[in-house]
């Protein structure tokens, strides 16, 4: 085979390779899954048309006390569409040790939490779950969980929309400012 030959040969196939590659590839937030704390599938995609703050969460760090905020804007902001997604992970510092069933006892009975919850997750690696892996590629090596309580903010449209370190609390002006634009009714 010759150079040129191989040249037609790409130039006639890589649209179709593109294309393949493409569609293989996730375009949102919605193109996810994740298993829920009672091991139920939890579409990102049965959120469509709503904001979602994905927070990687632990039962044992200095931020835990970040559910009780979690919830609060959960209350808050539910009726206007806004969903707070926990995910737990024991990726930083073994925070996270406890079972399903004692990850979500352990909320339910400190901080009333009735939001949305995953089962245990890996949340950083090469080992992380698509979705982490997905929304550090589309935001950048600095938006990637550093720590328990990272947060992304996913638009309506399944898009990540800006993410908040650990430090920056659930009801900080920041992440406010960031979710009330998004929410049903805001003009």
């Amino acid at each position: 085979m010759t150079l040129r030959s191989l040249i037609v040969m790409l130039a006639f196939f890589w649209p179709t390779l593109a294309a393949t590659a493409d569609e293989a590839r996730p375009m949102s937030a919605h193109d996810f899954s994740f298993q829920s704390i009672d091991g139920e599938a939890l579409s990102l995609a049965q959120f469509a048309g709503k904001p979602v703050l994905v927070v990687n969460t632990a039962s044992r760090c200095g931020f835990t006390r970040q559910y009780a905020d979690l919830q609060s804007l959960w209350a808050r902001y539910r009726d206007r569409g806004l969903v707070v997604l926990g995910v737990p992970s024991n990726d930083f510092g073994g925070q996270e040790p406890g079972s399903n069933n004692e990850i979500k006892d352990f909320c339910t009975v400190n901080f009333d939490i009735d939001f949305p919850m995953t089962e245990k997750t890996v949340v950083r690696g090469a080992a992380a779950h698509p979705f982490y892996r997905w929304a550090a590629g589309e935001l950048g090596m600095l938006a990637k969980p550093r720590w328990n309580f990272h947060k992304y903010l996913i638009g309506p449209d399944g898009k990540l929309v800006n993410w908040f370190a650990s430090t920056t609390a659930p009801t900080a002006d920041r992440v406010i400012g960031a979710i009330t634009p998004l929410l049903a009714g805001a003009s």
